[in-house]
């Protein structure tokens, strides 16, 4: 005859009711023996009162379990149905996931087998209809994740970092920037953009803020040398820039249709400075980065936005649009 020792079968009542009940399945005692027997062989021998009071333990000690009863007479039913994750959120998790092009393939797959193991094994079959990976855009570096474990500890230490970076060429090789030269920075921050991860850096050699990619770091380290705190406002800078390109920040003004109101809110926040220039236009005064970043983001709302200032950044605009001119005549 199969026993199992008290410690072993309450931890395995408690796997039980986390596996495989919740709102919408439930177990009987007769139900929970079969499970256990399952596991243990048909020659274990369970008592009905033994289990009932590993319920009554599990019950207090703050483990959550439904019981329901609909009648008198009937047998009782139990499951395990609260959980720190609802099944919508588990949803969002995973399509974000799945949506971020530095995580691998590979990576992207065990992520989701984790989520899952986060509610019953019912309802993560409702989770199967997850956004398609698409390997074609995913990253291939498997140094992505330590990179960034790497990043967040020295930024919490406030310890400068060194690192190569690269970018592919036109045969689709990696190719280290500047022959393989270590860059010497700051880190302030690690950002989340256009798909990417990023690091928010001061680059000592040019004595300026920069953006990194995480995915194109290679041999990050993280060194001894300290550096005081100084507050640094993520959001704010981030909400500066475009396309994650650096750049001085200056009070820009731009008159965009009338019907371009909501995306430019949804860049710029309800809080921008708005104000209406005729029946069909606005105009839109804010800080943001002059770069090549903006330019491009300005050209892609074409006739329907005009750069009223500063003069720099119109005259920008002007010569990319006279290069575009070029290309086509």
């Amino acid at each position: 005859m199969v026993r199992v020792d008290n410690k072993e079968r309450l931890l395995k009542l408690m796997q039980i009711l986390k596996e495989e009940t919740d709102e919408e399945n439930e177990l009987t005692l007769d139900d929970i023996i079969d499970k256990f027997q399952n596991i243990y062989g048909s020659d274990l021998k369970l008592n009905k009162n033994s289990l009932k009071d590993d319920i009554e333990h599990l019950i207090e000690s703050h483990f959550d379990i439904t019981i329901n009863q609909e009648k008198d007479g009937l047998p009782k039913y139990y499951s395990h149905q609260y959980r720190l994750f609802e099944l919508y959120e588990l949803r969002m998790l995973i399509d974000a996931v799945v949506s971020a092009r530095f995580i691998t393939k590979e990576e992207t797959k065990g992520l989701i087998r984790k989520i899952k193991q986060l509610t019953s094994v019912h309802q993560a079959k409702q989770l199967q209809n997850e956004i398609l990976i698409d390997s074609s855009v995913k990253s291939e570096s498997h140094l992505v994740r330590l990179a960034i474990h790497d990043l967040h500890q020295a930024i919490s230490d406030r310890k400068i970092v060194t690192f190569q970076y690269g970018r592919y060429d036109m045969n689709k090789q990696f190719q280290l920037s500047h022959d393989g030269e270590l860059y010497r920075v700051k880190p302030l921050a690690l950002t989340w953009a256009n798909d990417f991860y990023y690091l928010l850096a001061y680059f000592y050699q040019e004595n300026e803020i920069r953006h990194y990619r995480i995915d194109r770091l290679r041999s990050v380290q993280i060194t001894e040398e300290s550096f005081p705190f100084e507050a640094f406002d993520v959001n704010k800078y981030v909400h500066s820039t475009f396309h994650m390109f650096a750049g001085s920040e200056q009070w820009i003004k731009i008159r965009f249709k009338n019907h371009l109101i909501n995306p430019i809110i949804d860049k710029f926040g309800k809080q921008v400075e708005i104000r209406k220039d005729n029946e069909s236009h606005f105009v839109v005064t804010t800080k943001a980065r002059i770069s090549d970043g903006l330019v491009s983001w300005i050209l892609n709302w074409g006739s329907q936005a005009e750069v009223l200032s500063p003069s720099t950044l119109v005259n920008q605009v002007k010569q990319e649009i006279n290069k575009m001119k070029d290309i086509y005549k």
